[in-house]
């Protein structure tokens, strides 16, 4: 009896364990099964184009990306009606490496970076599954690379490692081909957009390269007259000024509080050219500025540089924003961040997002050939409707409108770029697919 009863309970056990090993494999069947219906997942090799070794710029960036997975996803703003977006994981030499200078992702060309934290932080509109996308951002950051003689970016190198990275997204993956970049998106936030030259002479000579012209440009350079420059589908953005210093300065200085200066500019005025074409920088309106108004009690003018200069932009009621090689200026974003009226000398500029800053109402605009009425037109309008211009100026979403964060907030610059992409939405070709069946 013994026997038969030990017999029996090894007949259990042995059940128990069948039964066991079913039912996981049944179960594991079941979520694999789940998984592949629901995705489309691309062979493993393409899933990520082939990538480097970890660095601590990478982890700079996206330790930035992964603690916000803890927090609440923002929703797909109904605005842009289910947009997505695939953002391309290249190696780290196209853009993560570039940040172990701090100065990378603070310059006034940071859009680059600034843009692609973003929307790497920007849950429901990034899509994971690239069949799903109807845009392909491409993060290549080729403002990074500063100059040991005068610190400058230099973008000699841009054709060259934008090209390799057109290279390899169209080698590893299907969708740059089949559009010819179309739907694809770069950043070009240099003095003449893709052009990727800071003198306009050498920048028409250049061109935009054949590789991008059918693609998607996101620059700061923009005029409402044809150029080469701007020859390609492209929309205008702002330069980048940290939102951590706007806010820093307005603690100390609030924007409403008093304004002792009432005109104010620092930056580069030549007296004589002094670069080796014998060009005058900015066509020569600086030098005219400094030339009539140096001494003018009205006018706060200064040469040199000063850290803490946005504490006197916070401080005066006009800014002029005098165009330099190229039309735009970074002064411009920090003028109406802090509350200054800008005063735009830069014939023919095309501003930033016309559709959320209303910028006749909260600017001037001065003919480059009337620098020298710049007094009169000043007080003129100081005595008749500055409150108005103050008024609409400092309206906190015309701020907003203008700078980037790293985590997109509703009608930030990043918000306002994919309301324009948005609106682009022909040039999809997961849309155009959808439309033709």
């Amino acid at each position: 009896m013994r026997i038969l009863h030990k017999g029996r309970q090894s007949e259990k056990s042995l059940f128990f364990k069948y039964y066991k090993w079913v039912l996981w494999f049944s179960f594991t069947l079941y979520f694999l099964t789940s998984f592949f219906i629901t995705n489309k997942p691309l062979p493993l090799s393409k899933t990520r184009v082939s990538g480097s070794k970890s660095s601590l710029a990478s982890r700079v960036l996206f330790e930035s990306v992964n603690k916000t997975r803890h927090k609440s996803k923002p929703k797909n703003p109904a605005a842009f009606k289910d947009l997505k977006i695939f953002v391309y994981e290249l190696p780290s030499e196209y853009n993560e490496d570039w940040l172990s200078n701090k100065r990378c992702s603070n310059h006034l060309f940071a859009s680059e970076v600034a843009i692609h934290r973003a929307l790497m932080n920007t849950y429901d509109l990034r899509t994971f599954d690239p069949y799903e996308a109807d845009f392909f951002f491409v993060p290549v950051y080729v403002s990074c690379n500063f100059s040991t003689v005068n610190g400058f970016p230099a973008i000699g190198h841009a054709r060259s490692l934008i090209s390799s990275a057109i290279q390899l997204i169209s080698s590893n993956y299907p969708f740059w081909n089949r559009t010819q970049g179309s739907d694809h998106i770069f950043v070009a936030s240099h003095d003449y957009g893709a052009c990727f030259h800071a003198m306009e002479d050498r920048a028409i000579d250049d061109g935009i390269p054949d590789f991008m012209k059918n693609s998607i440009i996101l620059q700061t350079f923009g005029v409402n007259y044809k150029h080469p420059c701007q020859d390609v589908e492209h929309v205008v953005i702002p330069p980048y000024i940290p939102p951590e210093s706007v806010r820093n300065t307005l603690e100390k200085a609030p924007l409403t509080g008093k304004r002792d200066i009432m005109v104010f500019f620092r930056g580069k005025m030549e007296v004589h050219p002094k670069n080796v074409s014998g060009k005058f920088y900015g066509k020569k309106v600086r030098t005219e500025i400094w030339r009539r108004y140096n001494g003018d009690r009205r006018f706060y003018l200064q040469r040199q540089r000063f850290a803490g200069y946005q504490s006197e932009i916070v401080r005066s009621v006009f800014c002029l924003c005098p165009l330099g090689w190229a039309p735009w200026s970074p002064r411009l974003v920090e003028s109406v961040a802090l509350g200054c009226v800008p005063v735009i000398i830069a014939d023919g500029i095309q501003l930033p997002f016309p559709s959320a800053v209303k910028w006749s109402e909260i600017s001037l605009t001065v003919a480059e050939r009337d620098v020298g009425k710049l007094g009169r037109i000043l007080e003129h309008v100081a005595k008749t409707n500055l409150s108005t211009i103050q008024k609409n100026l400092w309206d906190p979403a015309v701020s907003k409108a203008l700078l980037f964060n790293a985590h997109m907030q509703e009608g930030d610059a990043t918000w306002q770029v994919l309301g324009s992409l948005y609106k682009k939405l022909d040039r999809s070709y997961k849309r155009s697919r959808v439309s033709s069946q």
